[in-house]
């Protein structure tokens, strides 16, 4: 997407803003609507605001057929509803876990999959973006957010393979965008805790040292969401953009480490894969 305006399918507010600012259309998708009041008047030709529960898969094709019906087409899909928990393992309830997956990976997947049959079928000519919002968090599982993780890793696999069984000729583009701890509303209004389990309870244990960090979030969480936003933009139009985009140092670190642990492994418990396949 090198030129001309674009319409935008999207869940972020500094996203919906900088696209509106640039000239682009946009379609803003939010569980409150009356959050966007706003700017909807100040873009009333440009904006279509829409109440969307990502965990209803037929709201999800409401919202599309919606963006049809006021812009004739979608050409970049940035998926990022979401939420985080924060919690020992062991002491979270099972329904709070699974409601961590019917927003950040079930959620994730209806608009995924919608996105793919929109870009076939529905645009003229077929084609666009799909930019899935997955976390450093989907790189490296942590401590005392683990349910969150077990979400984030399970969309990127999801979205790995989904990109893998995209026809070229469909001309669709999937990216995984990884943040790493950017300053949004995950942090404050997107985010449960659970108790601490009592047996966890030792400051000393990496769950809570985690739970510390999130109490007092501006103390790592430094990353700007507007400069994540440019990131977006920035994305969307490129003409080969990457199946996986690491955004901010922390993300780039986690990348690294991850890569040198499983290369590590790979070499040093190679030998018990020497002999492990069937004789012919």
């Amino acid at each position: 997407m090198s030129s001309g305006s674009q319409v935008w399918f999207s869940f972020g507010l500094a996203v919906t803003e900088l696209a509106l600012l640039k000239g682009d259309k946009v379609v803003a998708t939010l569980r409150k609507p009356g959050v966007l009041a706003g700017l909807a008047i100040k873009y009333p030709d440009t904006l279509l605001v829409l109440r969307l529960d990502v965990t209803q898969p037929e709201e999800v094709t409401n919202a599309f057929s919606a963006a049809r019906e006021r812009f004739g087409r979608i050409d970049v899909v940035l998926s990022n509803a979401g939420y985080g928990m924060a919690s020992e393992i062991e002491g979270t309830n099972d329904k709070n876990a699974r409601n961590v997956f019917e927003v950040n990976f079930w959620g994730a997947s209806y608009v995924g999959r919608e996105a793919i049959r929109f870009f076939r079928e529905e645009n003229q000519p077929a084609g666009g973006r799909l930019i899935q919002v997955s976390s450093l968090s989907g790189v490296k599982s942590i401590p005392g957010c683990a349910w969150y993780c077990a979400s984030k890793f399970a969309i990127e696999a999801l979205t790995e393979a989904l990109a893998a069984e995209v026809s070229p000729s469909w001309n669709i583009k999937v990216t995984i965008a990884e943040p790493g701890p950017f300053r949004t509303a995950c942090l404050t209004t997107n985010l449960f805790t659970e108790p601490v389990h009592p047996a966890y309870n030792d400051p000393s244990l990496p769950s809570m040292r985690n739970r510390g960090l999130l109490a007092n979030p501006n103390v790592v969480f430094n990353g700007d969401p507007n400069k994540f936003a440019e990131a977006m933009y920035r994305l969307a139009y490129l003409e080969d953009p990457p199946m996986r985009l690491p955004l901010h140092a922390a993300t780039l670190e986690a990348f690294r480490s991850q890569g040198r642990h499983l290369i590590d492994t790979a070499d040093k418990w190679a030998s018990w894969s020497e002999d492990v396949c069937l004789k012919e």
